[in-house]
Order: structure tokens, then C-alpha cells, then sequence
């Protein structure tokens, strides 16, 4: 009788094509556990900083002249560092100002981002767009929009605004033949 050998070449291409497969599925598997597994670690982070970010802004464009030290208590607690100071330091004179224009301040975030975050140093750089709402006490709200740069620190309870002003427009981009 006589015996069958198989071909070299047929026999290294079913064992590559075993392979083949078998990583396939190896690799169909992981792609759908990652995709599953929600967000890095890195982007939970980075979210929460815009988060805490963007309320501490709106914390700080956001008063009431007959609450006023409960405002200023608030940017107090939405700082650090010397924006800390610098609320601390002018607070007393700052809410008599307040209490004298009657002004009613509110502010709502419409878009905000982190132009850079360092974990390692505990720093961040946030950018947000905001509808600020001045109401006096006598007359019709004015309504204005912002954009805002602020610097924010990692503290012992949470990000909070080290610095903050406008944001810098950059440089007019002059069109061709314009």
C-alpha cells in the first residue's frame, strides 16, 4: 500500500494559515476588550481638570452685590497662589465697590479646553469661551462675551485657578490678493 506524504509546501501554508487565524481572533478580542474598557486613566484625569477648570472660571465671573462675600468666599476658594492673594489681599475694598454699582454678574460657559496639562508639576493651561451677564440693579442686562486663559494648580482639594485674563487674540492672518 502505498503511503501519502504530504507536500512541504502545503503543510507550512495550513500551519501559517492556522496562525493566521488564530491571531485574528486573538486580535479581534483584545480590540473589542479595549474598546470596551472606557477611557484611560489620562483622559478621566484630563476631563476632570477641564471640568474643575471651567466652574472655578465661572466662579470667578459670577457675583452678586447682595451676597457679596459669599462670592468672594467662593473665588477665594477657587484659587491658589498669588490669584489667591490677590483676592485675599483686595476683598474688603473690592465688595464695597460691588455693593455700591448693585450689579448682578453671571456667567455661562459655552466651550472650554485644556491647551496643556503636566501632570508631573501639577499644572494646567485652560482656554473658555463665556457669556457674561452684567445686571444693575436699575436697567437691562448687558450681555458680553469672552474668551478666557487661565493657569490651573493641583491642590490638596482639587484644581484650582492660579491665574486668570483674557486670552490672547493672535495675529490677523492677512488673506492673499487681500
Amino acid at each position: 500500500m502505498r503511503r501519502f506524504a504530504p507536500d512541504p509546501l502545503t503543510a507550512t501554508a495550513a500551519v501559517l494559515f492556522a496562525a493566521a487565524i488564530a491571531f485574528a481572533a486573538w486580535s479581534g478580542l483584545s480590540w473589542l476588550g479595549a474598546a470596551n474598557a472606557g477611557p484611560p486613566a489620562y483622559s478621566q484625569l484630563r476631563d476632570r481638570v477641564l471640568q474643575e477648570g471651567e466652574q472655578a472660571v465661572q466662579n470667578f465671573n459670577t457675583l452678586d452685590y447682595r451676597k457679596v462675600s459669599q462670592g468672594v468666599s467662593l473665588w477665594e476658594q477657587s484659587s491658589t497662589g498669588a490669584l489667591h492673594s490677590q483676592v485675599a489681599a483686595g476683598s474688603t475694598q473690592f465688595e464695597q465697590q460691588i455693593r455700591h454699582a448693585k450689579t448682578v454678574t453671571t456667567a455661562r460657559i459655552l466651550d472650554g479646553a485644556l491647551t496643556s496639562l503636566n501632570v508631573s508639576a501639577g499644572t494646567a493651561t485652560i482656554i473658555v469661551a463665556v457669556q457674561i451677564t452684567v445686571t444693575p440693579q436699575n436697567g437691562k442686562p448687558a450681555v458680553k462675551q469672552s474668551r478666557l486663559q487661565g493657569q490651573l494648580t493641583r491642590t490638596a482639594t482639587g484644581w484650582k485657578l492660579s491665574a486668570l485674563g483674557q486670552a490672547p487674540v493672535g495675529a490677523a492672518v492677512k488673506s492673499p490678493g487681500g
